[in-house]
């Protein structure tokens, strides 16, 4: 650790703050009420309203954990994300606190001490804390031993000033780069419907059952997907089976593996099934997966398998779609599942829970999809893949440029708590690691 300009200190967090814990169990919930902070609410300095839950006051334990005042700060304790943390502001305060640690200043400016938990000093030293048990966790002697620069309290506001303008600066840019994101993501959306089934954002027929089709031209007939296209279900996952006999060790693919618009083989898991089972389960190349069950806006999507890992097999949750090449093609099939029409289909059909949603062998195989000659869609199929390549590389600029941002930030951060910048006169500009 670098030190600080000679007129700073440094001081040990207890020393600056008390540091106590948040609930150790979620109350009774209710559907509105006192907002509980959790884990998943933090997010570098910023507090989500995301998938906040609420309690009853008379169900939280006040006496050992007190609603939230504004100044105080919540750090995460557990997780992926521990060490993690945001200051409590006007908006937050009278918030409960979950599972986390709670951080209030009594000898230090709040919102510089804040930003001092965000510096990658700060961070640095949390990892080494966290690191020491099995999964990452922080607790309240830990967090109080981490070591902060500390300079007089007025330079303590003057550095919170300056860092409160530059990274709303800096957040500004990084909220028009997500609302860029968001935009490619639905016109990634919007391309592939219009070019695999043209019309249907703007001229859809409203005829039951498919209201959202338009009309289509008369070399696409809508043909149940059963007539051109096989589905294969995979083995069955039971750790109680009996393996013996003639049996082979096989990878195979889980829901896990199988994303949108591809497949993820960084964590393929191994099964040994009698070979019986193991040559019904194959994947060839050609085939498009579907999973069963996921996140309704994902339901139905399918990724063609490449023949990526030779003998690969697919659990039963898995569906495995393999086409009759002469009369449907596997990538204007998946790029099928993509469209507005594909998306409308298993969302209508789908088995919905709070925020899941199923389908089935059956449904899948009812799915009405347009049936150009094969030539034909293969063509589509190519422009529709060439244009969302186009559309992909423009979104993995915007995420580079928010990676680069999120550095500054931090860099910026780190600069100013640890004396390495006049806040008095700088910009924010030109700051690196």
């Amino acid at each position: 650790m670098k030190t600080p300009i000679a007129d700073w200190s440094r001081s040990r967090i207890k020393h600056l703050a008390q540091v106590d814990y948040g609930l150790g169990q979620p109350p009774r919930l209710s559907e509105s009420g006192v907002p509980i902070l959790r884990a998943t609410n933090i997010n570098k300095g910023k507090i989500s309203k995301a998938g906040l839950i609420y309690a009853s006051l008379k169900d939280l334990p006040l006496d050992r954990a007190p609603l939230l005042r504004s100044g105080e700060i919540l750090v995460v304790r557990s997780g992926a994300y521990t060490g993690d943390s945001a200051l409590i502001t006007d908006e937050w305060a009278g918030s409960a606190p979950g599972y986390d640690l709670r951080v209030t200043p009594e000898r230090v400016e709040p919102r510089y001490l804040a930003y001092c938990l965000l510096s990658s000093v700060a961070m640095q030293q949390m990892d080494i804390a966290k690191g020491r048990a099995a999964q990452p966790h922080l607790n309240a002697e830990e967090l109080g031993e981490v070591i902060v620069e500390l300079p007089e309290l007025s330079q303590q506001r003057h550095i919170a000033n300056f860092l409160d303008v530059e990274t709303a600066r800096i957040d500004t840019l990084s909220s028009l780069r997500r609302t860029q994101s968001t935009l490619l993501d639905e016109r990634e959306y919007a391309t592939v419907s219009e070019i695999l089934v043209p019309g249907t954002l703007s001229i859809p027929t409203e005829i039951w059952p498919w209201v959202w089709l338009p009309e289509m031209p008369t070399d696409r007939p809508l043909v149940r997907l059963g007539y051109v296209c096989r589905l294969q279900t995979g083995l069955t996952v039971d750790g109680k089976r009996e393996v013996s006999g003639d049996v082979v060790t096989r990878p195979y693919l889980r829901v896990a593996n199988v994303q949108a618009g591809r497949v993820d083989l960084g964590t393929l898991s191994e099964i040994t099934v009698p070979t019986g089972i193991a040559s019904r389960s194959t994947l060839r190349a050609g085939d498009v997966l579907m999973t069963e069950g996921g996140d309704l806006d994902k339901l139905g999507r399918g990724t063609v398998w490449r023949g990526e890992v030779s003998k690969c097999l697919h659990q039963n949750h898995v569906f495995a779609l393999r086409p009759e090449n002469n009369r449907l093609d596997a990538d204007y099939l998946a790029l099928m599942t993509r469209t507005v029409h594909g998306r409308n289909y298993f969302e209508s059909t789908g088995v919905k829970t709070t925020n899941l949603a199923s389908t089935n062998s059956n449904k899948i195989l009812s799915f009405p999809i347009p049936l150009p000659s094969v030539t034909e869609q293969r063509n589509l199929a190519r422009r529709a893949q060439a244009a969302l390549d186009t559309i992909a590389t423009a979104g993995q600029l915007l995420d580079r440029q928010l990676k680069v941002l999120s550095e500054r930030r931090q860099a910026l951060i780190t600069a100013a708590v640890t004396g390495h910048i006049d806040v008095s006169t700088a910009s924010g500009r030109g700051i690196e690691e």
